[in-house]
């Protein structure tokens, strides 16, 4: 994505070379949890079978908060002098996740689906550590911890409905 136009230029102890590393690795992220924030949503309104009740009250749970996570990302772009990226064309050259299947599989493969997805979220976030950490940008790394927490849990509890 684009550098923003400011009229002051940015001073906030990290050097421009990092800040459009940074911006760039939290381009992918948010492309990567919109992108799964609208298969969550598409998988809420299309489960079927006898865990439909479990599975569409858990997906809500999911798509709300990968829908409020996705504003802190944009911001923390934007706090370091870049555009975040908001067009579905952006998205899916940026994200490393597949869009939702056309046609809704069946609720354990939506389960396996979402933990693919939340595993590959995590790798995302996890990859722009050694960038925070080179440029000492404690607020990124404080997001991506936050965001490792939750993709993680969040896989480890959709992979558990598959033991048997």
């Amino acid at each position: 994505m684009a550098k923003s136009k400011s009229a002051l230029p940015i001073n906030i102890g990290i050097n421009e070379k990092d800040r459009n590393a940074i911006a760039k690795g939290l381009n992918g992220l948010l492309a990567d949890t919109f992108t799964l924030y609208l298969t969550t949503h598409n998988f809420h309104w299309n489960v079927t079978g006898p865990m439909f009740n479990t599975l569409h009250n858990m997906f809500m749970e999911q798509y709300t908060e990968l829908w409020n996570a996705v504003d802190p990302i944009a911001e923390r772009i934007r706090a370091l002098g870049h555009t975040a990226a908001g067009s579905f064309a952006d998205y899916s050259k940026l994200s490393t996740l597949p869009d939702a299947p056309a046609e809704p599989p069946k609720a354990e493969d939506m389960i396996r689906v979402l933990v693919a997805g939340h595993e590959a979220v995590a790798r995302t976030a996890r990859g722009i550590f050694p960038l925070a950490d080179k440029a000492s940008d404690e607020p990124t790394a404080d997001l991506l911890t936050q965001r490792l927490d939750v993709h993680e849990k969040t896989a480890w509890m959709l992979r558990s409905l598959l033991d048997a």
